[in-house]
């Protein structure tokens, strides 16, 4: 029986080039002078913090920061941005954190997705965080796939393991 799997993942060494690269372009740039404005990624956390002397340069160091991920072919939906903080000695900073997995909320919102679009006899089931899309028909699966590229739902997909 034809299937696949439906996932959200991040690439961790990805992120980490686009930290590094948005770090070395924020300590060349003029606009930066005298800002220290920087860049760090914690990677036990999935985190990515953000310290400027203001809210419109952490906006720029944001701005920067987004520029080299979607180079690196980095979804900005792996990324949620808390608010931008007042920190130490008259600094603020942003914490993002990197959303990987498939909370139970967004498989429930996916498995109802291809209920409602997919033809009979496909179906889907929660495995962690991940789903499993099952059919007897193959292009039933390809019809899922193209169906839940075009549709938002508010984080990066992938289509892994598709076996016949």
């Amino acid at each position: 029986m034809p299937t696949f799997d439906i996932v959200s993942l991040v690439d961790l060494q990805e992120v980490r080039n686009a930290v590094d690269q948005a770090m070395r372009e924020i300590g060349q740039r003029f606009d930066f002078k005298g800002t220290n404005s920087s860049v760090e990624l914690h990677e036990r956390e999935s985190e990515i913090e953000m310290r400027s002397v203001s809210e419109d340069r952490i906006n720029a160091v944001r701005q920067v920061l987004e520029e080299k991920l979607v180079k690196r072919k980095i979804s900005l939906k792996a990324i949620e941005h808390g608010k931008v903080e007042d920190a130490a000695g008259g600094t603020a900073r942003q914490v993002s954190k990197l959303q990987a997995g498939i909370s139970s909320e967004k498989a429930r919102a996916i498995n109802r997705f291809i209920k409602e679009h997919a033809a009979k006899g496909v179906q889907s089931q929660t495995q962690g965080e991940q789903l499993r899309v099952s059919s007897k028909k193959r292009d039933d699966l390809q019809d899922v796939i193209t169906a839940l590229k075009a549709e938002d739902f508010g984080i990066p997909l992938q289509f892994e393991n598709f076996r016949d």
